[in-house]
């Protein structure tokens, strides 16, 4: 009888620490926006008919990575700064625009050097 007590009070200690501790939320990084989108960097350079599957699953991963506003955010400057730090045509921009609607991803804003960033919600 006394261990079912103790048991009871260890596990009402532990639901209260789970209830009233902070959580932890992981900010996306420009490192995990650039190694999940690296497989598409050939598709945007070159266009094709298809998208690379790699790509869409980098695309995919960042957008369940960036479930609130200071990540998606993040994610949005990290690939203005990728796009402003090469070279780049309309041609690839629009591919680059285009390439969540082909992998079935609906993000909050456009790709493209001129998007707000701090206006993404």
């Amino acid at each position: 009888m006394a261990n079912s007590g103790v048991v009871k009070l260890v596990l009402m200690a532990t639901v209260w620490v789970a209830v009233l501790s902070p959580k932890a939320e992981a900010a996306v990084t420009c490192g995990q926006v650039v190694s999940n989108l690296t497989p598409c960097v050939s598709y945007v350079l070159n266009g094709g008919k298809t998208v690379p599957v790699p790509c869409c699953n980098g695309i995919k991963t960042l957008y369940n990575l960036a479930h609130n506003t200071p990540d998606r955010q993040t994610v949005c400057n990290c690939i203005k700064n990728a796009i402003r730090a090469i070279p780049y045509s309309k041609s690839n921009v629009d591919l680059a625009a285009g390439l969540p609607k082909k992998c079935g991803v609906n993000i909050p804003y456009k790709i493209s050097p001129s998007t707000d960033c701090s206006r993404v919600q």
